[in-house]
């Protein structure tokens, strides 16, 4: 809990005295009573934590939605092409899930108020939806600066939450809680869910589309670079979009590397298992399944998927035969590397890049454990352990049961929040004034879900 007053009672006849300063030896000594002592009061009854937006990284692209980082604010702030630490968003509305794309970040909140999505940063190809410049009504415009409402075609706007939100290059993932899922932007691979068609053109597009095809409630959602995963109540797994490493995974036992407009249902090796978390990135994907076990398909030029191929490439999803790393409870995939976490709060890291053990480990194709000890495990707090994993382009990030962030990798344009521009070796903890319940990560920035601490 956290102090937030200290009363001390003072007597009255020298009423600018206090404890911490002598008391004038002409002045009578009166024994101490319990009610001279200090009163320390604890917050934590009677208020909530509030619920913070805290952004950082690169600024130019509007991704961050502070238009004082992009555009002159009347000569008081000069515009600042980095942010490197935590800076707070300001946002009325609790944010319940946040998603990076490449230079742009969707806001969701789980609200049953008309106003539930906001868009911000690249626009180019109505990934953030159609938004209106002030001056002209009848055009679009490439940069959103600052949280701007994303209208969703839904049937009940007052009754439909959303449940979570994904980005990808291009396109967005909106998933609610009763009317599926919706895409946006840029589908010349059909990773939209929608049918291709040649020569659209996406800026300035009205077109929120309603994914059909799935045999159950969707639960989740994953965006690729350019292809995208969901993950059915059932457990089935389907995929859609830029299949020419693999990604989009086989439909009914044949494997292939083609566009996939409509979601299809993978196979292979989560024929007839019950998955609870998909992931992806870049161009792999990542399943795991409720049995604790890690499945993997599409690109592995970075050794991703090396304990079950030889070559840069798989399309058909496979169980990988992982040793020692125990049961596996959540997976994150990033560009060249990959993370799972254990039921023991474990983290196990592989594929290419910095990966969190120092500069002499770039590559390695078999999973390497990181110590307890760098996300704050001590015989002071031997109960630390990591409870969610995060990957970006080229970063990890992982958050403990303090709700402690850490981050490492590629400090791509200061997306690390670490104060610095410097790539980053081993995990290190961003300062941010609150509890951290979950981040989002993208190529060259972030977002974090923060509780206050009074």
């Amino acid at each position: 809990m956290a102090l937030v007053c200290i009363r001390l009672v003072v007597r009255q006849r020298c009423p600018v005295l206090s404890r911490g300063y002598a008391t004038p030896s002409s002045a009578p000594r009166r024994r101490e009573t319990k009610s001279d002592k200090p009163v320390f009061q604890y917050v934590g009854d009677h208020r909530k934590p509030k619920d913070k937006v805290f952004v950082w990284g690169f600024s130019f692209t509007g991704a961050l939605g502070v238009p004082s980082f992009v555009v002159p604010d009347s000569g008081r702030k000069r515009p600042r092409k980095y942010q490197l630490t935590p800076y707070r968003l300001d946002t009325a509305e609790k944010i319940s899930s946040a998603a990076c794309g490449y230079g742009f970040t969707l806001l969701a909140s789980s609200t049953s108020d008309v106003l539930k999505l906001w868009g911000m940063g690249l626009n180019t190809d109505s990934q953030l939806g159609y938004q209106r410049t002030q001056h002209d009504k009848d055009k679009s415009y490439e940069y959103v600066l600052e949280p701007s409402p994303v209208s969703l075609p839904l049937a009940k706007p007052q009754e439909t939450r959303i449940v979570q939100v994904s980005c990808g290059r291009a396109h967005s993932l909106v998933l609610t809680d009763s009317e599926g899922v919706f895409s946006m932007g840029n589908n010349a691979y059909g990773q939209c869910g929608r049918q291709i068609v040649e020569d659209e053109v996406y800026g300035g597009s009205h077109i929120v589309h309603k994914i059909e095809g799935f045999d159950s409630k969707i639960t989740q959602v994953a965006c690729g670079q350019d292809h995208s995963l969901f993950l059915a109540e059932s457990g089935a797994v389907y995929a859609c979009g830029w299949g020419a490493d693999g990604q989009t995974g086989s439909y009914r036992g044949l494997g292939h590397y083609n566009k996939s407009p409509c979601p299809v249902t993978l196979t292979g090796d989560l024929e007839g298992l019950k998955v609870q978390q998909v992931t992806t990135y870049g161009d792999c994907s990542l399943a795991v399944s409720e049995d604790g076990h890690l499945f993997g398909w599409g690109n592995s030029e970075y050794l991703q998927l090396a304990s079950v191929t030889e070559g840069t490439q798989i399309s058909s999803p496979r169980q990988l035969p992982l040793q020692g790393v125990g049961r596996v409870q959540q997976a994150a995939c990033g560009g060249t590397q990959v993370a799972i976490l254990n039921d023991e709060g474990e983290v196990f890291v592989w594929g290419f890049g910095i990966l969190g053990k120092g500069p002499n480990l770039s590559e390695t194709s078999t999973p390497e454990k990181l110590p307890q000890t760098l996300f704050g495990q001590s015989e002071y707090n031997p109960d630390v352990r990591v409870t969610r994993i995060h990957c970006g382009l080229n970063h990890f990030a992982a958050i403990t049961n303090l709700g402690e962030l850490f981050v490492w990798g590629k400090n791509v344009r200061g997306c690390l929040g670490i104060g610095r521009p410097d790539d980053q070796y081993f995990p290190w903890r961003v300062t941010v004034p609150g509890r951290v319940v979950d981040v989002a990560c993208g190529v060259d920035h972030m977002v974090a879900m923060v509780k206050s601490l009074i």
